[in-house]
């Protein structure tokens, strides 16, 4: 099979980016992998492998590092296309909100700035929900016009994702010359695992089965399935129209962690016998941040309602995703059947 030109993935051992080599090397592309550390690679092979990749002819990979901007023009030569996935997540090591908005935005610039001199045709981002609904409260969904305030109640990742999106689009419009760009916001991501390296929003179901998360915070988000964000990705290169725009991926209205833990228990039989059936009122959870300092991160978020409208991409692109109920039950049989959750 002929091939339709070489994409280059960053942060190739993450959860998205492994679901977009998929997408790709399904779609006849030939794929270049960035990895901090080549010693990664294997792993990667064996999470593309758990997905149903069978050759890795049209896969490579190549080491850079979102610190080193001279690590970027090596990685990017020869591509036709970037998909710039990789970000610090809320689950690095990041200590101060430095840690998280500095390598996020520098990263984005030297990946532009490589992608750039290297003649590629078009730059798909990955961002966040988290740069376009925080920092403000709405009544009506949140759409790709709207962008997060910067203001005390943003955490650093979401600060991150706001800095280094921006910084993006002002790349484009001051030096992009004619490279094209298109950005996907996820909302909360879930799916079928491929390894124990998954989107920090599995860990709630992980915490549910393991019997961890003993009540349900009152928590409202927005979720989409990791197989569709990874098609809207394909889509924001592919598609001519997706040029200059941004996409927002979400999956429906808003589920509670409450109304996840339902489903989970309404399907899964014995597999959810540790699963909450209660929602702990707010004040109960902020009452016990005395106790456990870690909670003070989920308080400003207590019975937030974030809905999130994905009818951009739907209308423009023909997206299509899987239901919220299909994305939690495909997260959680993952889990079990990988041993993740005993």
């Amino acid at each position: 099979m002929e091939t339709k030109g070489t994409v280059l993935v960053t942060g190739g051992s993450g959860f998205i980016a492994s679901y977009c080599i998929i997408a790709l090397l399904n779609n006849g592309y030939k794929v270049r992998a960035t990895l901090r550390s080549l010693k990664k690679s294997e792993l990667v092979k064996q999470m593309l492998k758990k997905g149903g990749i069978r050759s890795f002819d049209n896969l490579s990979f190549a080491e850079a590092d979102l610190e080193n901007e001279s690590s970027w023009q090596k990685a990017v030569e020869g591509c036709q296309y970037v998909i710039h996935v990789a970000s610090p997540t809320p689950y690095t090591n990041a200590t101060t909100e430095d840690d998280f908005v500095i390598p996020a935005k520098n990263g984005v610039l030297f990946v532009l700035r490589a992608a750039k001199k290297a003649g590629v045709k078009r730059v798909v981002l990955t961002s966040a929900f988290g740069a376009v609904g925080f920092g403000t409260v709405k009544k009506t969904p949140y759409t790709e016009e709207d962008w997060t305030v910067l203001n005390d109640t943003v955490f650093p990742y979401q600060k991150s994702k706001t800095i280094s999106e921006k910084a993006a689009w002002d790349f484009i419009k001051n030096e992009g010359e004619g490279m094209e760009f298109s950005v996907v916001n996820p909302t909360g991501v879930l799916g079928p695992v491929l390894s124990d390296d998954f989107s920090h929003s599995i860990q709630n179901i992980k915490q549910m089965l393991n019997g961890e998360m003993r009540f349900c915070p009152k928590l409202i988000s927005g979720y989409v399935d990791v197989r569709d964000v990874a098609d809207l990705h394909f889509k924001a290169m592919t598609m001519p129209q997706a040029n200059g725009e941004r996409f927002i991926a979400v999956a429906g209205n808003g589920f509670s962690l409450i109304d996840i833990a339902n489903v989970l228990r309404k399907n899964l039989g014995e597999n959810a016998l540790k699963v909450p059936t209660k929602e702990l009122p707010s004040w109960v959870i902020k009452f016990l941040t005395i106790f456990n300092p870690k909670l003070k991160a989920v308080t400003p978020y207590l019975g937030m309602i974030k809905q999130a409208s994905s009818e951009k991409a739907i209308k423009i692109l023909g997206w299509k995703p899987h239901s919220t109920e299909e994305a939690i039950l495909a997260t959680a049989k993952s889990l079990i059947e990988l041993k993740i959750v005993k």
